[in-house]
């Protein structure tokens, strides 16, 4: 027997909508890429997007094709993104971090027929243009003052694109399961693939990410996304933000911490996520110039582990509190955070730390469990460390264009984690498969290394990777970037790892190096890292 409900097909044009028609006045506040702060609404947004979907239709776009966007977070990539994805058609986010020949590689595999750019990727797009030859038509995001000479093709003003156009045109009417979005991972094996969202699976995500254990916004909050829109949706935010009626700022192409910080304040920012680089940057800033923040309670850190020293900050010398969330692109990409439960919340802040260093736990939507190499169920007793497999409706079952399945037996998808969770439920990344230091037989957490190592005075970066040894296997090599003006001094970062990892965890050798690399969504690359020291020899491997 059936439920007697409506079909009401879970299409994202429906989450504008309510936008418009209840929260239609709500601003939306860009940091223009010209310069200027822009102030716009949800309405404005609506009718504006409206505009980009006759536009889209008059070039001759269709359900299904591909269209791209090369952009910073603004209100005029929101209008995009949702005229692209109202009648259709796919939204295919584009990293402009990657390495050119990786974006080439995404541009002609996804077939992109159109790019939306902003003014900064211009020279970009150009370097690349005769590489990609399916690209028919590019617009620039910015009106016919600051319109750049150009050869990209059919290129046109944003502002122009859209001036003539009707905001008559009929948005959803087809099935909830159609296409909407496209993501590609950062491709740190290989070729990067590309995971293509449903509507639906974006409708339950922004269900998912409104619950209060996730972002939990409310019409009175003020939310600053300044993860990229290009980061697996800005973590779901730029649903999250019209569908709750938030107040959205966007930070566009500055993220330095001066800027971000000018934002929080004149802008009465409450809620905000982004990578821990960003907001070490932001703190090394508020720090040098005696600031605080006024109206910020939460920020959301995800992208890679966040160390203690961060999360200690935010806590002690700002009263804010840190929500640590794991996902992925596969992921859509909520996947865990580390909320305290009603008994943790009543410990000491310090005896809290073990588990706010945790990823945390699944909110409703997300099944998580750990696997050994033979397939076999682990316990979830905080000591089992195996392969992190998730289960859900936002999960990925397949990439674009490839026609293996990518989840198991019992539609679970193999993360690349290792993980352990303990008895509360909290789940710990250690490491990913690749990553991992096997030495003797047993694993080392090279995460768990560095987020300790990074919290020492003298260092700004921290990375661990694993040394071929004789006896061994391997063992953790720890390399700094240390401080400006800082030198060296290895008994001085090993005494600090002293008594707070296990002894045979503590690294072989701390080399201090000039730079540590991050990928395209500010992890360590660690393959980068073990290309520069596949020439290094350990002491203690003789």
């Amino acid at each position: 027997m059936l439920g007697l409900m409506q079909d009401w097909p879970l299409t994202v044009d429906k989450i504008i909508d309510h936008a418009k028609h209840w929260h239609g006045d709500r601003e939306v506040v860009t940091r223009s890429v010209e310069g200027p702060i822009v102030r716009t609404t949800y309405g404005q947004i609506h009718e504006r997007a409206k505009r980009v979907s006759s536009a889209l239709k008059a070039w001759g776009v269709k359900p299904g094709d591909r269209v791209a966007t090369l952009a910073w977070n603004t209100a005029n990539h929101i209008e995009a993104w949702y005229g692209i994805m109202g009648i259709g058609g796919v939204c295919h986010t584009l990293n402009p971090r990657l390495f050119p020949e990786q974006l080439i590689y995404i541009i002609n595999h996804a077939e992109d027929r159109i790019i939306f750019v902003d003014l900064t990727f211009v020279p970009l797009l150009e370097a690349i243009l005769p590489h990609i030859p399916k690209v028919e038509r590019v617009i620039i995001m910015t009106d016919a003052a600051h319109m750049p000479q150009t050869k990209l093709p059919k290129a046109e003003a944003y502002e122009d694109a859209i001036a003539g156009q009707s905001a008559d045109v009929v948005w959803g009417d087809f099935e909830e399961n159609t296409a909407g979005g496209l993501c590609y991972t950062s491709g740190t094996t290989g070729n990067p693939k590309g995971v293509l969202y449903s509507h639906r699976s974006n409708f339950l995500h922004t269900f998912m990410a409104m619950q209060s254990t996730v972002v939990g916004a409310k019409t009175t909050e003020v939310i600053l996304p300044v993860v990229p829109m290009f980061h697996a949706n800005a973590w779901g935010i730029a649903f999250v933000g019209p569908a709750s009626g938030a107040k959205l700022v966007m930070p566009g192409a500055k993220m330095d911490g001066a800027s971000i910080y000018e934002l929080l304040e004149s802008e009465k920012v409450t809620f905000s996520a982004a990578v821990p680089t960003v907001w070490q940057g932001l703190l090394a800033h508020m720090r040098e110039h005696d600031l605080k923040l006024s109206t910020v309670t939460r920020v959301l850190i995800g992208g890679s582990a966040v160390p203690e020293s961060l999360i200690r900050a935010f806590h002690d010398d700002f009263g804010i509190e840190v929500l640590q969330g794991w996902g992925m692109t596969e992921t859509s990409p909520i996947g865990t955070l580390s909320n305290m439960t009603p008994e943790l919340a009543q410990l000491p802040f310090e005896e809290q730390l073990a588990y706010r260093t945790k990823q945390g736990t699944p909110p409703l939507g997300v099944e998580l469990k750990l696997k050994d190499d033979a397939g076999q169920t682990l316990a979830h007793d905080g000591a089992a460390v195996g392969h992190l497999m998730v289960k859900g409706p936002t999960v990925a079952a397949a990439y674009f264009r490839e026609e293996r399945s990518i989840i198991d037996g019992e539609g679970f998808f193999d993360t690349g984690d290792v993980a352990t969770v303990d008895d509360r439920g909290f789940m710990q990344i250690t490491d990913r498969s690749k990553d991992v230091i096997k030495s003797g037989g047993e694993w080392i957490s090279s995460i768990e290394i560095e987020n300790i190592a990074v919290g020492h005075p003298k260092v700004e970066l921290a990375a661990v990777i694993g040394a071929a040894h004789p006896k061994w296997d391997e063992r953790p090599v720890l390399l700094l970037k240390l401080r400006d003006g800082e030198a060296l001094d290895k008994q001085e970062h090993l005494d600090f790892l002293t008594g707070k990892i296990a002894k045979w965890w503590m690294p072989d050798d701390v080399v201090a190096v000039d730079d540590i690399p991050l990928g395209a969504t500010g992890k360590i690359d660690k393959k980068l890292l073990r290309e520069r020291m596949k020439d290094y020899r350990l002491p203690t491997a003789a």
